[in-house]
């Protein structure tokens, strides 16, 4: 198989909905097609249960429902990419700090929550294939280092200051574990996709070793580990390195880093909160500029190369495309409290560390991303 050059596109649509345009030298183009062209093989998409609130608004990032997930993947097939559909189980977003039951969902618990996480993935998997677009790999939860579908499968004080493995709660990983097992279950039924787990802080080998250590002892099925890893918050690229190569060595298992990104500018859009600012260059060691993110690819695809047995399949770069329009944002109020993650933060977040530039136009940096040698 050839190496994995990703884009997570899941934005698209709520974009495009409020105008964004794709150019490159000057040209308008769709998005999947100039990333295909461009050498982006694999596409990246989230999905939510009922990403809306009581009265049917939705709560944006994107409002990925199984709906706007179909028509986004039927389009990345049409170009010819291979597809990794990114399951949160949740209604909005999930990560190591939170990771909420869906609305409909609560309330269950034990073998009935693990007999919904089957149904709704196999329900999800036979829709996608109805529509032609059944995916070539699945994401059983997302950033699932503090385990998924709180509090039934979290997995409590399971880092350190450090972020190492802490402490062990083995009936908080046999619940976990349980729920994993059963999507891992549907995605077999359903097909040949592969499932794939999925950590933050790919830097950090002790916790990595902790963590699939225990899902080990259980005998979890799936066949890739992911990594999240941006160099500005998860540890340099020797870092990234070695917990790559332990990994393969150690379970046997291909991995991706199906998260990262780098900035283009330092530059805040009018209106639009961004994570990236210049005091996160500091010690990452590029230059915060196109030639900079360039660089910053080309070293993690070198470093992804190296993994031993040919277990590194590649990379995904998140959101590369979410320019900052007006209207989009990461999260709506009922969005923010859905999660309890309220903050006073709005609009594209990520606009300066996209390959393209705040009006649409594709940046050199992104040649890197399918894989140009420069």
């Amino acid at each position: 198989m050839p190496p994995i050059r990703g884009a997570d596109v899941s934005m698209t649509a709520e974009i495009e909905a409020r105008g964004a345009v794709f150019r490159a030298a000057g040209a308008e183009r769709d998005l999947f097609e100039l990333l295909a062209e461009t050498g982006v093989n694999w596409i990246r998409l989230r999905l939510w249960v009922d990403p809306r609130d009581e009265s049917g608004e939705p709560y944006m990032g994107g409002t990925n429902d199984l709906a706007t997930t179909i028509a986004l993947a039927r389009r990345a097939k049409a170009a010819g990419q291979r597809l990794l559909l990114d399951l949160h189980y949740s209604d909005f977003w999930t990560d190591p700090k939170k990771q909420s039951v869906p609305k409909s969902w609560r309330g269950l618990a034990g073998e009935a929550l693990r007999a919904r996480v089957h149904d709704w993935t196999a329900e999800v998997l036979a829709a996608l294939a109805d529509a032609g677009a059944y995916p070539d790999m699945v994401q059983v939860g997302n950033e699932i280092t503090n385990g998924m579908l709180w509090p039934e499968g979290r997995i409590p004080r399971f880092l350190d200051a450090e972020r190492r493995f802490a402490a062990e709660d083995p009936a908080a990983f046999d619940r976990l574990a349980g729920l994993l097992a059963a999507g891992a279950a549907a995605v077999r039924e359903s097909g040949a996709a592969r499932v794939m787990l999925h950590l933050d802080c790919g830097g950090a080998n002790e916790l990595y070793r902790g963590w699939f250590d225990q899902a080990t002892v259980r005998g979890l099925d799936y066949d890739v580990i992911g990594l999240s890893y941006y160099p500005y918050w998860h540890g340099t690229l020797d870092d990234l390195g070695a917990n790559l190569n332990d990994l393969a060595l150690r379970y046997g298992k291909d991995l991706v880093v199906v998260e990262t990104a780098y900035a283009w500018t330092d530059a805040r859009p009018e209106g639009h909160h961004q994570v990236f600012t210049a005091a996160l260059a500091e010690g990452c060691g590029y230059e915060v500029s196109p030639a900079g993110q360039a660089a910053f690819l080309r070293d993690l695809y070198a470093t992804v190369a190296a993994v031993p047995h040919g277990r590194g399949l590649g990379i995904v770069y998140w959101e590369p495309a979410w320019l900052p329009v007006d209207g989009t944002t990461w999260a709506s109020r009922a969005g923010m409290e859905y999660g309890d993650d309220v903050v006073d933060e709005a609009g594209s977040s990520w606009a300066n560390q996209a390959l393209f530039d705040f009006g649409g136009e594709a940046l050199p940096s992104l040649r890197a991303l399918g894989g140009d040698a420069g």
